[in-house]
Order: structure tokens, then sequence, then C-alpha cells
């Protein structure tokens, strides 16, 4: 009787071990599908404030936050210049860099919102992968054209505002009248500023999400502490398979 229940013991130990190797890897435990859903979330969320920090300061440098023309812009640069309109080019330059953080300041709540009611299907598959870039792709392919949809009002109440529609429109009004001009521009740029602007999101969402991934300083919440030391162990485990 004293074998039996020895031997009981052991066999539920062994068990029980078993089901505990099934819940971690190493010293990491395998987070649950939604703790990783939760924490792709956080990281994409840090992504959005780290371009909402960037936009904040727009003559930091970055080139993405700096307004850009539209089609051939070096072309039609040069031609602008050649007929002296410097002068009326950098003042578009300027009110259209100013748009573009003022939307954005006043887009916050959308871009955040954006990611709260993102569904998370897969969130292992996006989680577990080589390509450190996997959520914002996830991200910026399922939400995009809801946030085009919510965003390009606010990008042209803001133009509006500050004076940026009326100076292209004065621009791309002289542009298109001079000879031997092939291409007409849009006098219209909303969709265009909306458009970049949102790209320059995601591309500073992807610059954090890859931080998060590959460096443990960038995991702020508890839960990316988990999802993202789980995930970089699990792939070292793979690749070493």
């Amino acid at each position: 009787m004293k074998r039996l229940l020895l031997s009981f013991c052991l066999g539920t130990t062994v068990f029980l071990s078993s089901c505990d190797t099934l819940k971690q890897i190493g010293s990491v435990l395998i987070p649950s599908q939604a703790e990783m859903a939760a924490g792709l979330k956080d990281a994409l969320t840090q992504g959005l404030f780290s371009g909402f920090d960037a936009f904040a300061n727009p003559n930091s440098g970055n080139p993405l936050l700096r307004f850009a023309l539209p089609g051939d812009a070096a072309k039609i640069e040069k031609t602008l210049k050649d007929i002296g309109m410097t002068s009326l080019l950098n003042d578009v330059t300027s009110k259209f860099t100013n748009a573009m953080t003022s939307a954005v300041v006043a887009a916050k709540p959308i871009f955040l919102n954006s990611v709260k009611q993102m569904s998370l299907t897969d969130a292992a598959g996006i989680l577990l992968t080589d390509n450190n870039h996997a959520a914002t792709d996830y991200f910026k392919t399922a939400m995009s054209p809801q946030l085009m949809t919510a965003f390009r009002p606010i990008v042209d109440s803001t133009a509006n505002l500050n004076g940026a529609s009326k100076a292209w429109s004065n621009l791309a009004n002289v542009y298109n009248k001079i000879p031997l001009v092939s291409t007409k521009i849009e006098t219209n740029l909303t969709n265009f500023i909306a458009a970049r602007a949102i790209d320059a999101m995601f591309v500073s969402v992807a610059n954090e999400e890859e931080n998060i991934r590959t460096k443990y300083e960038f995991r702020k919440t508890d839960i990316m502490k988990k999802v993202f030391g789980y995930a970089e162990q699990e792939m070292k485990r793979r690749k070493g398979a």
C-alpha cells in the first residue's frame, strides 16, 4: 500500500512538473493570448506617444515631419525658385509643417482609440516573428482606412486656420500657369498631408516597436516586460533548435 501511494505521489509530481514546463520557457512564463495582445497594444501605444513627441518638435530636423511637395517635388521646387517664388514656397512649407503638427496633436484620441479598438486575432503570430515591425505592419493594415477617414477633416481644419491651404492654392495656381508645365499640381492637399502625417506616425511606431523588441529598457510596462521577454527567449530557443 505504501509503495502504491509513493508511486502515485511521484507520478503526480512529474505531471505537475510537466504542466509547469508547458507554462514557461527557462525562467520566463508563457503569457496568455490576452496578455500577448495587451503587450502588443502597449507597445503600439508607446510608439504613438513617441510620434506625438516628435511632432511636438517639428524643427528637430526629422525630414518626415517637414512638409514636402507632392509629385516630382525636386522639379516643382526648382521651377518655382527659377521664377522667383522662393518666398512663397518657404511660406507654404512652414505653414503646412505647422498644420501637420497641429493636426496630429488634435488627433491624439483618434490614434490612441484606434489601438484600443484593434482586434488582434493572432497575437502569438505577430509577437513571435523575426519581423521587428510586425505589430506596426498589422496596425497599419487594419486601421489605416479608419484613421484616414477620421484624420482628414482635422487636417483640413488646421490647414485652413493657419492659412496653409490658401498659401498652397496661390502657389499651385501660379505653377499651373507656367508655360510648358505638362503636369499640373493639385490645388487641394488635404489627402496628401493627412497620408503623409499618418505615415510619419507609423514610422515612429515601427521604430519604437523595434526598440521594445530588442532592448529591455524600452519595455516600460510590466506586461511588455513579460510579453517581450518571453518573445525574446522563445525566438532564441527556436533559432537554437
